[in-house]
């Protein structure tokens, strides 16, 4: 899938958000190395901190279904690109620690390309666990 087809499903999920609170919508693409994409959007809560970001939807809904091994994903949000939040990111780097992130602006017109170790340098997984 290229680019342009993965910000497009994201700004897509996010016409979906549920984001009473913030009025913060924001849509996430995630396309595994099999070529599946998955979509999430973020779901507030009145209980704030019981709110889940759009980027972990989509993540925990390709791990649901036995997907584990990415390869990229697009978020989209706002008048301009922005970043997944800390959490999502150490999400994300659970399984896809070379993970390509593409950050779009809420419509999908424009994008930047990144990656997860840019975006998360230093990052704690798996292997820190190792004896």
């Amino acid at each position: 899938m290229d680019e342009s087809r993965l910000v497009a499903a994201a700004a897509e999920a996010r016409r979906r958000a549920y984001a009473p609170y913030s009025g913060f919508p924001v849509g996430a693409a995630l396309l595994s190395k099999g070529g599946r994409l998955f979509t999430g959007c973020n779901v507030e809560n009145a209980s704030y901190g019981l709110t889940v970001c759009a980027e972990r939807v989509a993540l925990f809904k390709a791990v649901s279904e036995g997907v584990r091994e990415f390869e990229a994903i697009a978020v989209a949000c706002g008048d301009a690109p922005c970043s997944p939040c800390g959490a999502c990111r150490q999400a994300l780097n659970e399984f896809a620690p070379d993970l390509k992130v593409i950050l779009a602006d809420g419509e999908g017109r424009s994008w930047e390309v990144t990656s997860l170790p840019e975006l998360l340098p230093r990052a704690f997984g798996p292997s820190d666990l190792e004896g």
